[in-house]
């Protein structure tokens, strides 16, 4: 069949644009004369933190995902509002569902979510020299922040009580640095 790249688009049409992301249809023409559709979720990316209130220790947070009807066990994260610097994003994001501030950032590597179908990319940071602020959560939001040793974060991943993706791979690079 062949490899099928953005040049190869003949048309596109977005079909949804929320708040949140933006869908849209893009027609690619492939090598054999055929034509497919493709649907893609925009995203502004977001951003995940690994909060080290000391270097042996991550802030995890358990929080309600309404799409799975379910409380998960993540690293603090969220997404960027267009235009925003994802340095800022990260550590408002930080504030909002931990309360504390950090002093100290390092990038770590970024990753995408999910590219078979979004272009979310997810910008990744550890945080520490921390100090409480107070939380600022969104409307939607409900968060409790907690903190466990980096050992004892790394085999709730085992066990299978970590299972969001974002929090597994940074927790992976954190734990295995």
């Amino acid at each position: 069949m062949g490899l099928i790249t953005r040049k190869d688009a003949i048309g596109t049409e977005k079909i949804f644009k929320g708040s949140v992301f933006s869908v849209r249809l893009d027609e690619v023409r492939r090598q054999n004369g055929t034509s497919l559709r493709l649907e893609i979720v925009e995203h502004n990316g977001g951003v995940v933190i690994a909060c080290k209130p000391s270097p042996t220790d991550v802030m995890l947070i358990k929080q309600y995902r309404y799409p799975i009807d379910e409380e998960l066990i993540e690293l603090p994260a969220g997404r960027l509002n267009e235009g925003e610097d994802r340095l800022e994003a990260a550590k408002r994001e930080l504030i909002e569902e931990t309360g504390y501030k950090a002093n100290t950032w390092e990038e770590l590597p970024a990753m995408y979510s999910a590219p078979g179908f979004c272009d979310e990319l997810l910008t990744c940071y550890v945080a520490s020299d921390i100090e409480w602020v107070g939380k600022n959560l969104d409307e939607d939001e409900w968060t409790d922040a907690f903190t466990v040793p980096l050992k004892e974060a790394w085999q709730m991943v085992l066990d299978r009580q970590i299972r969001d993706a974002k929090t597994i791979a940074i927790l992976g690079i954190i734990c295995h640095s």
